[in-house]
């Protein structure tokens, strides 16, 4: 039974990714006036009339009043200004367009090219991003303006396009609507100055509205149109499962092979889709499980032959199957090919009559195609024996095993024959035959099934001792003979062919699988193109190098298995391929003298490098080619998000910096100019009227100098010590110490600023000494002590306690302020933080617990804080110190 018809998944994923895109109209036509703005308009119209949401993004009515006319009614957006050159231009608003999102938008002159500072350079790409959007579009397009046509129109009307849209574009509408009107009524309307002003038409008629320049432009329309259409059509009978041909248009498929008739079929190939119209072809070459060895040449032959239909135009492709014809059929089938080429050698009679030929069996199997055979003179007689012996010389070896097998069964059989009557002898010859084709191949089989035959017919067979035929029987033993080597070789090769090609495929696939570890591991550029490199080298065989952009040139950068130095040759090749994006050096069409062959990088925004293979070229579409371009592709995304990492980083610690800036700029305005005021104020007070002043205000005046000054001297410390630990220049002085020696010394340094604070002390009777410094630690305590007397308020007393866990001594500092937000617990130890009330201001610049967390860490200690303790009040600041290592042994 047939397999059933199933769609294509790439087709499938493509229809999938289009369903959230808006849908593309494209009004084509063959030149200006032939009415493309007035017919998209004029359905606009209509379909508003039918309840769609329809507005006008931008159309250029170039002062014609039929076109005009249809604006009425019709919601146009106002226009974004654009200063150039100091004048003011109107351009697309995409902003608006977006904003707005209406059903269908119509933005008119598909190829205009935008003015400078707009979001994207063509109003393409304005559309795209509408599409992209899901907003459907209606756009007009002139032939001439499409970017592959650009050389023909300036050959048939002597002017080159500058505004030009990229065919891929115009492949991806999904409607196109070609506008046509004869050439006589187009000059007719540019006469009338319907289409411009009069002394404009009168020269524009002479030149490039002449009858014929008019003609080749629309039958340029008419193909394109026909192509996308044709285009849609293959999607959809993809998308559908269905198969062909369906004849709605010409598809040629063009069969080369490693022979000398390939060129010549490509040139017939192409010079069949001239006839045709330009249809559409593809040049295949179908590879069998395994590339069997052939004439030295033959290889570059076909590659020269591929790559041969890709400069005439062609799209080329490498199937794999064990039947060609099979193959063959199946891909044509899927694609809606309509016509085959094939090229005919001088095959055997034997094989024409048997129709083992594949002109033959193509034109046995295929239903609905056309077959095109070439024909080329046949080599002579000489010259095929000379192949033929040449190929025996090449397998004498397993040939001679394979009657090794046979000689073998003949004397097992001769000692059976000896010893027991009426035994099956031709059993033990069968088994040798299929010994020999199973592991030797076809050819081995053969020799072995005739010389089997021969032995057996010597040796068993009356008259024995005879080469004598005796019964008519006997020549079926040997038909037999030949025929189990002949069908067991073809399944062995077969089988062995398809193992070769699960392998191979399984290589692939485990050398992509490694690859892409390898490249999601690399944390720089630099680890990327190595990676990359490796991994060319371990699929090819060759030596391979990474070159990556080095100011406005490229350099190598690493190589597998090492780097090599590049001649000017190699780097000329390398630089083609950097600039251009193409491939260069040997097998390509340039600098094809170099011993390697270079391919761009390319990354998902821009060209990331090159990669370079040493004399190495692959057939276009093939296995291998696939591979190394899937290497390219990861190697190049690769390095891409390592420089996108990279410029990440960069751009953390400069918005970090900045942050930081920010904040300290912001607290020294604020907290560092309060005690500068106060004792700028009491210092003036005293040097004006300090004769005038009161001694008691006078010693008041003196106390606030000095207590803003130690204020000030504080503020400044912390942010010195911020600088210390953002910088790593704190120095520990590590020593085993008493933890309640450090908290009642930190106590003592803030008894000046406890006011109506008290302080209450819980030690046990025997505390473990730590390992610290005493100096880091009493000042991060101070800080804490400072956080608590600040947001505490007066008459509340601070608890300072200390005790012991299984490898740590604790500290905890409480206090009975308000509290710290439980959202805020995990950001109270970052610099600048506060509880950014109107009376933080004075309290400190926000770094105090900060700097608490850094000197703790940093003494291999840990902080946490905890909040609410009291109810719904409190904070309780933990601190983890490590034992001395002596209280630590005691305790063991």
């Amino acid at each position: 039974m047939e397999e059933p018809r199933r769609p294509d998944p790439e087709a499938l994923l493509a229809e999938t990714q289009k369903a959230h895109r808006g849908r593309l109209k494209v009004f084509l036509g063959m030149a200006p006036g032939v009415g493309k703005t007035y017919e998209m308009l004029r359905q606009a119209r209509r379909r508003k009339v039918e309840g769609l949401d329809v507005v006008v993004g931008l159309v250029e009515t170039h002062g014609r009043k039929e076109t005009e006319s249809l604006l009425r009614g019709l919601e146009v957006l106002p226009r974004a200004p654009i200063d150039y050159k100091g004048r003011t231009l109107l351009e697309f608003d995409i902003d608006g367009s977006l904003k707005r999102r209406p059903e269908l938008l119509i933005v008119d002159e598909y190829a205009h090219t935008n003015a400078a500072g707009s979001r994207h350079p063509k109003r393409w790409q304005d559309v795209e991003e509408i599409l992209a959007a899901g907003i459907d579009v209606w756009t007009t397009l002139n032939v001439q303006h499409l970017e592959s046509l650009v050389d023909v129109v300036l050959k048939i009307t002597g002017v080159r396009q500058r505004e030009t849209v990229p065919d891929s574009a115009l492949s991806r509408a999904d409607d196109i609507e070609v506008v046509d009107i004869t050439p006589a009524e187009l000059r007719e309307r540019m006469a009338a100055g319907k289409v411009y002003v009069p002394e404009t038409a009168r020269l524009a008629i002479d030149n490039f509205f002449k009858p014929e320049n008019l003609t080749a432009l629309r039958e340029l329309a008419l193909r394109r149109a026909a192509q996308t259409v044709d285009d849609q059509l293959n999607a959809a009978m993809r998308v559908k499962g269905l198969e062909g041909p369906w004849a709605a248009g010409d598809r040629i498929l063009v069969l080369v092979s490693d022979d000398p008739m390939a060129s010549n079929l490509v040139r017939q190939g192409r010079r069949l889709s001239d006839t045709m119209g330009d249809a559409p072809w593809i040049a295949a070459h179908v590879a069998r499980g395994r590339r069997d060895d052939g004439e030295a040449g033959t290889t570059s032959r076909l590659t020269d032959a591929l790559k041969l239909a890709e400069q005439l135009g062609a799209t080329t492709v490498v199937l794999t199957g064990d039947d060609l014809v099979k193959a063959v059929l199946a891909y044509a089938g899927k694609n809606n090919v309509t016509q085959i080429v094939i090229g005919k050698g001088p095959d055997r009679r034997i094989r024409e009559i048997l129709g083992l030929s594949l002109a033959a069996e193509l034109l046995r199997a295929a239903r609905g195609v056309a077959i095109h055979v070439v024909t080329e003179p046949g080599e002579s007689q000489p010259r095929q024996r000379w192949r033929m012996a040449r190929s025996l010389r090449q397998g004498w070896t397993q040939h001679l095993i394979g009657l090794v097998y046979v000689v073998a069964a003949a004397g097992l059989a001769y000692l059976l024959d000896v010893r027991f009557e009426r035994a099956d002898l031709g059993m033990i010859f069968l088994a040798a035959i299929l010994a020999a084709a199973v592991i030797h191949g076809l050819g081995p089989g053969l020799v072995a099934g005739g010389f089997a035959f021969l032995l057996y017919n010597f040796l068993f067979l009356s008259p024995r001792y005879s080469f004598a035929i005796g019964s008519p029987t006997d020549l079926l033993t040997l038909f037999v003979f030949l025929a189990v080597a002949l069908a067991t070789g073809l399944l062995a090769g077969r089988s062995r062919d398809r193992a070769n090609e699960a392998q191979r495929r399984a290589g692939d696939v485990s050398s992509l699988l490694v690859a892409t570890r390898a490249f999601s591991r690399a944390p720089t550029k630099a680890d990327a193109a190595q990676a990359l490199a490796e991994q060319v080298t371990a699929a090819t065989g060759a030596r391979s190098v990474v070159l990556l952009p080095k100011g406005d040139d490229i350099a190598p950068a690493t190589g597998a298995p090492e780097l090599t130095a590049l001649n000017e040759g190699a780097m000329a090749a390398a630089r083609w391929a950097w600039e251009r994006g193409d491939a260069a050096g040997h097998g390509t069409g340039t600098l094809p003298q170099t011993s390697w062959t270079f391919r761009p990088l390319d990354g998902v925004r821009n060209r990331t490098g090159v990669i370079g293979v040493e004399a190495h070229s692959s057939l276009p579409g093939s296995d291998e080619e696939k591979l190394l371009t899937a290497l390219a592709d990861g190697g190049a995304i690769a390095i891409e998000r390592a420089e996108l990492a990279l410029q990440a980083v960069e751009g953390e610690t400069l918005r970090r910096s900045d942050r930081f800036r920010s904040a300290l700029l912001n607290s020294v305005s604020h907290d560092l100019r309060t005690p500068l005021s106060t004792v700028l104020g009491a210092s003036s007070t005293l040097i004006e009227l300090g004769d005038k002043l009161d001694p008691a205000v006078k010693d008041d005046l003196v106390v606030s100098i000095r207590e803003e000054a130690e204020r000030l001297n504080h503020y400044i410390g912390n942010l010195l010590d911020m600088t210390r630990l953002e910088g790593g220049g704190v120095t520990l002085r590590l020593q085993s110490c008493d933890v309640e020696e450090v908290l009642r010394a930190a106590a003592a340094r803030l008894s000046r600023r406890l006011g109506e604070h008290s302080v209450a002390y819980d030690f046990p009777a025997a505390l473990p000494r730590v390992i610290v410094d005493p100096g880091l630690l009493e000042q991060a305590i101070v800080n804490i002590l400072e956080n608590a007397i600040a947001y505490s308020p007066d008459n509340t007393e601070i608890s300072i306690a200390a005790y012991e866990d299984r490898a740590k001594v604790i500290i905890s500092i409480e206090d009975e302020g308000k509290g710290i937000p439980t959202d805020e617990l995990e950001r109270v130890f970052d610099k600048f933080r506060r509880l950014e009330e109107p009376t933080d201001r004075g309290k400190g610049v926000g770094l105090g617990l900060s700097i608490t967390k850094g000197f703790i860490e940093a003494m291999g200690g840990t902080i946490v804080a905890a909040s609410p303790i009291h109810g719904d009040k409190g904070t309780r600041m933990l601190i983890g110190l490590n034992k001395s290592p002596e209280d630590v042994w005691k305790e063991k």
